[in-house]
């Protein structure tokens, strides 16, 4: 599968796999800038990209940089859907309690591309029973 990427910046840079399996490609910022103590800011990357139809880019917090750097993205997960052409920015939160930077260059999340199946949502006034029912968060005990 292939997805078109088009540099917005001149320091950009592509998405790039860590390894053979990672499933998440990095993503960068291209620009640095400050993030405050329990803010949020808008971190460029400089691309946008051209994802195959049916699928969707999911953009993650990178495991190390949220654990020892307490940034992860705002939103939990960012959606970019296929027909979306603009430029992917990550919304960056700083969770901890001292200023963090992000350098031009620096690995600011993964983007992972994924299949989605299209729904049509019906309106029904009986749903199907099973045996979890109506059962909420940790009702199944585990």
């Amino acid at each position: 599968m292939k997805a078109f990427v088009k540099k917005l910046h001149s320091e950009a840079k592509l998405p790039k796999y860590g390894s053979e399996f990672a499933a998440g490609a990095d993503l960068y910022a291209c620009e640095g800038l400050a993030i405050p103590a329990g803010e949020t800011r808008f971190v460029h990357t400089g691309i946008a990209v051209e994802l195959p139809a049916g699928t969707v880019g999911l953009v993650f917090a990178r495991s190390g940089l949220a654990c020892k750097q307490d940034l992860a993205p705002a939103n939990k997960v960012g959606v970019i859907d296929c027909d979306y052409r603009g430029e992917i920015v990550v919304a960056l939160h700083n969770h901890g309690k001292e200023e963090r930077t992000v350098q031009a260059g620096d690995r600011v999340a993964q983007f992972v591309v994924v299949p989605y199946l299209p729904c049509e949502y019906e309106e029904a006034e009986e749903l199907s029973s099973t045996v979890r029912g109506e059962g909420g968060f940790g009702s199944t005990g585990h």
